[in-house]
């Protein structure tokens, strides 16, 4: 197969490859840039492997920098952009089931490109777009198929993680994983316990917010990753509920985790506890926590707005999401209206300050001007009040 037209991301990188091939060596685009252009997908990153070692590619580009240069890898610079270049290698040890012991740069593409994980991941292109083949790639591509290169149990032994990359690929590109694949990942998804929480994490946020995620979690489920991964053991019945729904798009990784709370059934202290065991982001946690409490304050058919306030009016579309997800009905744009209608978000919206309230009450600062400052807050979200000053300190000297 030929690339007649190579896209842009492709021939501004050009210059690279020719002139590496122009001091003798080989040079390709390689892995997903290749995969995903030729499924007519955006490409993200520009991966260029070469025949030439780091010492020999840092002798021909006069600006680089050593990006991972005992792995092989050293990033060129080239007026405002910048490529990283890779020599082909091959990889022997893996003690913990995620790095190679030992990395030995070869002069041969086709021992590099035994080593990458999947079929559709093993394809390069040269200068010219021509694209080489080795393993049956273009078919599975064509069929749909997501397969290891070579033997499946090797590939998952030398970097167990890419058994979720094996249903994120599925998640994202909508793609079956091949029968014999599937079967390694059963076989040996134990193995997951060896890898770190945030590189499993990060595979299965990039599922979950894919447009066929529940093609892959539903294979997540099926080959028992699940089981491996924090807070999920024994869960499977409990997270095939996300499977029931019509196709839902989460709209961010917040979404996501709380509707997997909802379903686990968690409180707040337990949700808390799995986030925590996930390692997500604190700000990622503090919203999902708020999110989650809201749904269930919807579930409930609590609207009172102080509650929806204290838990953030920005989850509330969220949570009305979620709300459809889970068949929680009610009238969902007259909720919306009664909360546009809020006039500030926070308490540092508030048009006077603590010390104003000292001056008006005519007293010092003490337990009292924060029980105004609420009760003043209270009174704005619940539309008592306008949040102005005048009409705030007429409020406040009125309900002492």
């Amino acid at each position: 197969m030929q690339i007649k037209q190579l896209p842009a991301d492709f021939k501004a990188a050009l210059p690279v490859l020719e002139k590496i091939e122009q001091a003798g060596f080989e040079a390709y685009f390689v892995g997903g840039s290749v995969r995903d252009h030729i499924l007519g997908l955006p490409i993200h990153d520009v991966d260029i492997a070469t025949s030439a070692y780091p010492e020999e590619i840092k002798e021909i580009f006069k600006r680089t920098v050593d990006t991972g240069i005992q792995h092989g890898t050293v990033t060129v610079l080239m007026g405002d952009d910048s490529y990283e270049i890779t020599t082909f290698r091959t990889e022997s040890g893996y003690q913990d089931y995620r790095r190679p012991d030992k990395v030995t740069f070869v002069r041969s593409l086709g021992d590099d490109l035994k080593r990458r994980d999947f079929t559709i991941n093993a394809l390069a292109v040269d200068l010219n777009g021509n694209v080489i083949d080795k393993f049956d790639g273009l078919k599975d591509l064509d069929k749909k198929i997501i397969r290891a290169v070579g033997k499946a149990e090797e590939r998952f032994h030398e970097d167990a993680l890419r058994m979720m990359r094996a249903v994120r690929f599925q998640a994202q590109l909508n793609f079956k994983v091949e029968d014999k694949t599937a079967q390694a990942i059963a076989d040996n998804a134990p193995l997951l316990e060896k890898i770190a929480v945030e590189r499993i994490r990060e595979e299965f946020v990039k599922l979950l917010l894919s447009q066929s995620w529940q093609t892959g979690f539903a294979d997540f489920l099926k080959l028992g990753l699940s089981e491996y991964c924090p807070g999920f053991n024994e869960q499977k019945l409990k997270l095939e509920e996300l499977l029931v729904p019509q196709k839902q798009i989460f709209m961010d990784e917040d979404e996501a985790w709380v509707a997997i709370g909802y379903v686990l059934s968690l409180n707040h202290g337990e949700f808390s506890h799995l986030l925590r065991d996930w390692k997500v982001s604190n700000k990622t946690r503090e919203t999902s926590l708020n999110t989650l409490n809201l749904l269930h304050l919807f579930d409930s058919r609590d609207f009172d707005l102080w509650n929806i306030y204290k838990l953030g009016v920005g989850n509330l579309e969220r949570t009305i999401e979620l709300c459809k997800m889970f068949d929680i009905e009610f009238d969902y744009s007259k909720l919306q209206e009664k909360v546009a209608k809020i006039s500030i978000k926070s308490s540092r919206e508030l048009a006077l300050s603590g010390k104003d309230v000292c001056e008006i009450l005519g007293v010092k600062p003490g337990p009292i001007i924060g029980k105004s400052m609420s009760q003043i807050e209270r009174a704005i979200v619940e539309g008592n009040v306008s949040n102005n000053f005048d009409d705030l300190r007429h409020y406040l000297l009125s309900n002492q």
